[in-house]
């Protein structure tokens, strides 16, 4: 039988409307001048000058020497949050002023872009996390390493060792362009189309840290993949590069714009364009100054590429980058071909080369310090010295002799990081959590673990039926750091009242997923009224609703699939 796939939504009204009383702030429209809290300390001062008042200031006089205006703003371009102070319950994160909310230690994103690390870089950051961030270090789903409980006094130590590997941490939050995304298996995969890895080089080296991008008008995010697969989540990111074969020009890039989940989420969209590789890096400085001049910067929730592509549309958006930012026009080109094969890498799988890389799981990418030096190790034992985080808090190592492949598997295992795990544990992502996230209001990364250990526990004998990675994403506010409407069962963390009792929990979307194979298109999950889960509670509706899943299915059909067309009961 043929299998209804699931209806695309491009995501929810995004217009700011057609005829504003007010300016929106764009820069090429409305002129330069602030008009908001934000606006003022970045035309104040760029956030890249503030590294020198860490070193020089901050790092002596210690964290009540700092500035507010650089605490709560230009410490982000240098990868700076301040982390939740425990002991502040998730009912209180929209009551108390940031300050409030904040401790006085950090957290610290170390910038991976396209997730390439080598192992002798890998230790580095593991030596940092043990010694300075109390043996913590989480794989997030942008490809990088997040660490915590970072004091100032030991940050500038801290980027004399990320530096002296290469490593920064540069831009990885703030007002612009935030880690590019890349396939984890550029350059190694044998099914690659293209690898992406010069384009990538030749934007960072020409891009990261220039002041001309260094105040945009909101996070900016890149993606770029010549796998198959489509690994890169490209339809929920600012501006993405997807490989496709031109039947005249050869093989190129896709060029998609203004994807964005968040409160609001949007899936991105082609504008019809084909990009040659030699032309990505004056591409993606064309549609980041797009982004730079006429984003909105009034107000900071209509400040991303998402709301400009809304209002214009990709034809407008299209012209203005042709004609004002682009050397040439640029020639029209075909859509990607369908994904194949898995996005997050997981198992063995030959290289180009002959060798393999083996992709293995971690839990909702909660690791330490201890255990990325010993993974280092584990690597550089079997002739490895290269491994890669991917976007679905997977690791990769590289470079596998065919004869150690054994050995890496059972070191792995050994270490967590299993190379076959359950469907649970390889479909599970959660965000940092009311850990430390002072905007969250639920825990994540322990209820989700709690929930894959009772899955695997309650289901294991299903899965064989199941056929399928079910892929659950937990997220401790609605910001959707872990990408809960692109999830087939998404969870957003709020308070919920269960039987008269207001709780933490979760308010569930059902059957989002991006595109890949089974699913050639991305579609937003759909929400049921009054169903939400208390935060205890997730392993206890997942079964139910899978087992609900296996005795409705028809056929082939997915979870995703059947979830948009079940009966609202079927899903409580």
């Amino acid at each position: 039988m043929t299998i209804q796939q699931p209806t695309t939504i491009r995501g929810a009204r995004t217009r700011t409307g057609r005829t504003p009383t007010k300016p929106h702030g764009q820069w090429a429209v409305d002129g330069r001048e602030p008009l908001n809290p934000n606006e003022e300390i970045k035309l104040a001062d760029d956030g890249l000058n503030v590294r020198e008042r860490i070193e020089n200031v901050y790092a002596q006089g210690g964290f009540r020497s700092i500035d507010p205006s650089d605490l709560h703003g230009r410490f982000r371009w240098w990868g700076l949050y301040t982390q939740r102070k425990p002991g502040i319950d998730g009912g209180r994160t929209a009551q108390l002023e940031p300050h409030e909310l904040e401790d006085e230690y950090f957290m610290m994103r170390v910038r991976i872009d396209g997730g390439q690390l080598t192992t002798e870089q890998l230790r580095v950051i593991g030596g940092i996390s043990t010694e300075f961030g109390r043996d913590i270090a989480d794989i997030t789903d942008r490809q990088n390493v997040q660490l915590h409980w970072v004091r100032i006094e030991d940050v500038p130590e801290i980027w004399r060792r990320l530096e002296s590997v290469g490593l920064n941490t540069t831009e990885a939050c703030g007002d612009v362009p935030r880690t590019f995304l890349a396939s984890a298996v550029a350059g190694i995969a044998e099914d690659e189309l293209i690898d992406p890895t010069p384009q990538l080089r030749e934007i960072i080296d020409r891009y990261l840290g220039d002041p001309s991008f260094s105040n945009l008008p909101r996070k900016y995010k890149t993606a770029i993949t010549g796998h198959p697969s489509q690994d890169v989540v490209h339809e929920i990111n600012d501006c993405s590069f997807v490989a496709v074969e031109h039947p005249e020009l050869g093989i190129g890039y896709d060029l998609w714009v203004g994807g964005a989940l968040a409160a609001v989420p949007r899936l991105g969209e082609r504008l019809g364009a084909f990009v040659a590789p030699e032309r990505v890096a004056e591409v993606w400085h064309g549609v980041t100054s797009v982004f730079r001049d006429y984003g909105y910067r009034r107000l900071r929730n209509k400040a991303r590429m998402k709301f400009l592509l809304a209002d214009w549309g990709t034809a407008k958006m299209r012209e203005v980058l042709e004609t004002e930012y682009l050397s040439s026009p640029l020639p029209d080109g075909p859509a990607p071909a369908r994904p194949i094969g898995a996005p997050d890498h997981v198992g063995v799988h030959r290289q180009k080369d002959g060798r393999f890389y083996i992709g293995a799981s971690t839990t909702v990418g909660r690791l330490s310090g201890s255990t990325l030096t010993r993974l280092a190790d584990l690597a550089e034992a079997n002739g490895s010295h290269r491994v890669r985080p991917t976007v679905f808090q997977k690791v990769l190592v590289l470079d596998v002799p065919e004869d150690r492949v054994p050995h890496v598997v059972a070191g792995l295992d050994d270490l967590g990081l299993p190379s076959r795990p359950s469907l649970f544990r390889r479909g599970t992502i959660a965000c940092t959590g009311i850990e430390f996230c002072k905007l969250a209001i639920v825990e994540t990364k322990q209820n989700a673990a709690r929930a894959i250990d009772r899955l695997e526990e309650r289901l294991a004998e299903l899965e064989p039926e199941i056929g399928q990675t079910i892929t659950l994403h937990v997220n401790g506010c609605p910001n959707s750091c872990a990408r809960i409407q692109s999830a087939d069962i998404g969870l957003k963390g709020q308070l919920v009242t269960i039987d008269g009792q207001q709780v933490p929990g979760y308010q569930v979307h059902l059957g989002g997923g991006l595109a890949t194979e089974g699913r050639p298109e991305a579609g937003l999950g759909r929400t049921v009224r009054g169903l939400k889960v208390p935060a205890d509670g997730i392993a206890d509706y997942a079964e139910r609703v899978i087992r609900r899943f296996l005795a409705d299915r028809e056929g082939g059909e997915t979870f995703a699939t059947w979830a948009h067309r079940a009966d609202e009961e079927a899903l409580q």
